[in-house]
Formats: structure tokens, C-alpha cells, sequence
């Protein structure tokens, strides 16, 4: 029997009978083949999501692969049977920034898979056909299920526009720093620095293309001041700030990570003065998901070694648990449906 997570209210949930939901217009059915799970959705099991950001009951699951089953009316009938991934922002497409192709920032109000709408913490996912992106027939769906994440640290390379031959660096060595190092790595830079604060990620963080690797110490003084362009990734405003750092004058950062309100973080004055190029990455456009998966069609990206725990749908609750339990040795938790 299939079978889905719902989570009723905020630490309260059940593992119930899944019956899937027939594509409408416009929409796919998936089979659901891995969910990923990330701090955001600990923050909808403990109920510190911010409000309006979350609708409970719901079904959780904004990071997952799949196969299309079926789809409905108006969808080309080629997708069934096609390996997929799928954005999780439920956009308008009509407004003003929908048009632009800036969809995470649609002016219509927030919707997102797994968050306000039922996720991938299921047999199946029925979802606006839209937001699928097609995998290529011999990709590794386990792989795959991390492309969500994976979107958005695309959507940090396309902005930070790296050459080949620049020297370029990440801050932060969780998924996203290293998934960071590989989209740098494939544009071949002259020199890749990884910054973090756990030694035991050097050696994945030179599998991955580093050409060095630092720990960040009280402010190391043997930290380099003259890189083209660094991606932070840690999301503290102590990391905002080494990684502003490590820059020439007029070097570009990118900053993914989002620091705690009202935390001491870059210094205004000194992005002037240096004349910094600083942008920032809320969620992945598609455009971000579309270098995602070409970057992982390519070869070029490698989610695999970052997973470390595979768990049925049973174990909700200890893949919750294990996500926050702060153990180096705990990489991404996958759930399997």
C-alpha cells in the first residue's frame, strides 16, 4: 500500500494511506522516487516556520526526484515515462516579475510544494506540469532528488558570472558550499579556495575541485584579500564578512545564506570604498533550475557523495531528528516512499 507523511500540526504527525491525485489540466502526476530533507522542513515538523510561510495539515517534501506516471489535459503526452525534477515556487506567470523570469519573487503571494501545497513526501506528487524539468533517461534518480538545492546554488554561479582563469572561492562547506565548488570547478578557474569551519569536509571539498582548503580561524590573517569572486554559502553574518574579505577591489560575492535578524554583517562602508559587486540568491528561477540539471546531465555535478542516509517514509521522525542533531557525520537524509 502507498503510503504518504502528514503533518497535522506542528510536532504532531502521521504516516497515513496515500491515494494519488489525477492530473488536472495543465498538470503531472509523478511517481515520487526520493525526498530530500532540509532545515526548512525541521522548521515545519517543530512549527518555527514563519507565518505564512507554511499550511498545516500538509503533506511535507520540496526536494525530490521522479518518473511522470500520467499527465492531464493540454500537457504533451512525451513527458510520461521521463525522469523529472520539479520547482517547488508555485508562481503566478503574470506578474510584472513572473515576466521577467524572477519567479521566486512573484508579487501574487508565497505558494511552494511541500510548504503550502502537498510535497514529495509521498507515493506520488501531482504538480503544474510547468515546473518540471526532464532528466535524461540514464540518470541516477537518487542523485537527482538533491537538484533542488542544486538550483539554488546555480542560480549563485549564474550571478556570480565566474571566467575561466579566475580565482574564485566559497565560503561554507554544508550542501550548498559544495555544490558551490563544483559549478565554480566546471567554469576552470586559476584557483579554488574553500573556507569552512569543519575540517573532516577538506578532503570532499578537493574531490569536488578545490585547490585549497582553509579553516576559518579568528579572522586568519593568511586568508587571501585578492580573489575575482567568492560564493558564500554558510549563512551567518560572521561568513558574509570573511567572504566580503577575501575579495579584490571590485570583485564580485555572492551571498545565499541568510543570517539571523539584526546580526553585525557586512560592513556598508567597505563595499564602496572597494566598490564591491555584491548580489544575492532567494530560491532558483528557471533559468537556475535549466543550468542545474544541463551542469548534472553534463557530468559535471555529482549530488551522490553528499547523501549519507536513505530511510522509508516510516522514519520521518528520525530523519527529522538525525537533520538536526548537528553530527558531522550526517549528510543529506533521503526518504523513499
Amino acid at each position: 500500500m502507498s503510503s504518504q507523511v502528514l503533518v497535522e500540526a506542528p510536532g504532531v504527525h502521521r504516516v497515513e494511506a496515500h491515494t494519488p491525485r489525477e492530473p488536472g489540466p495543465g498538470e503531472a502526476l509523478v511517481a515520487v522516487h526520493a525526498a530530500g530533507i532540509c532545515g526548512s522542513d525541521r522548521e515545519v515538523y517543530q512549527g518555527n516556520r514563519p507565518e505564512g510561510y507554511v499550511r498545516y495539515p500538509l503533506t511535507p517534501g520540496h526536494e525530490w526526484s521522479g518518473t511522470v506516471r500520467a499527465v492531464g489535459a493540454g500537457v504533451p503526452g512525451s513527458l510520461v515515462g521521463r525522469k523529472v525534477v520539479g520547482e517547488g515556487f508555485r508562481n503566478c506567470q503574470v506578474c510584472d516579475r513572473c515576466h521577467a523570469g524572477e519567479t521566486t519573487l512573484c508579487t501574487a503571494g508565497y505558494e511552494e510544494t511541500g510548504f503550502t501545497q502537498p510535497g514529495a513526501m509521498a507515493a506520488t506528487l501531482t504538480l503544474p506540469a510547468r515546473l518540471l524539468h526532464v532528466l535524461p533517461d540514464t540518470a541516477d534518480l537518487t542523485a537527482a532528488a538533491l537538484l533542488e538545492p542544486a538550483a539554488c546554488v546555480a542560480a549563485a554561479a549564474l550571478k556570480a558570472n565566474a571566467r575561466p582563469g579566475e580565482r574564485v572561492a566559497v565560503v561554507g562547506t554544508g550542501t550548498l558550499g559544495m555544490f558551490a565548488v563544483q559549478f565554480l570547478r566546471a567554469v576552470s578557474p586559476a584557483e579554488l579556495l574553500v573556507v569552512g569551519t569543519r575540517r573532516d569536509r577538506e578532503a570532499l571539498s578537493r574531490r569536488f575541485g578545490a585547490s585549497d582548503f582553509r579553516l576559518k580561524s579568528a579572522e586568519d590573517p593568511a586568508l587571501p584579500d585578492d580573489l575575482d569572486v567568492v560564493i558564500e554559502t554558510a549563512g551567518s553574518a560572521s561568513a558574509a564578512r570573511t567572504a566580503a574579505a577575501l575579495l579584490r577591489r571590485g570583485g564580485r560575492l555572492v551571498l545565499t545564506g541568510i543570517p539571523a535578524a539584526g546580526a553585525d554583517g557586512l560592513d556598508p562602508t567597505d563595499l564602496v570604498v572597494r566598490q564591491l559587486e555584491v548580489h544575492t540568491v532567494f530560491g532558483a528561477p528557471p533559468d537556475a533550475w535549466a543550468h542545474a540539471v544541463r551542469v548534472f546531465g553534463a557530468g559535471l555535478l555529482d549530488p551522490l557523495p553528499l547523501v549519507t542516509h536513505e530511510l522509508p517514509l516510516t522514519e520521518f521522525p528520525r530523519a527529522i531528528e538525525l537533520v538536526g542533531a548537528g553530527d558531522p557525520k550526517v549528510g543529506k537524509v533521503l526518504l523513499r516512499p
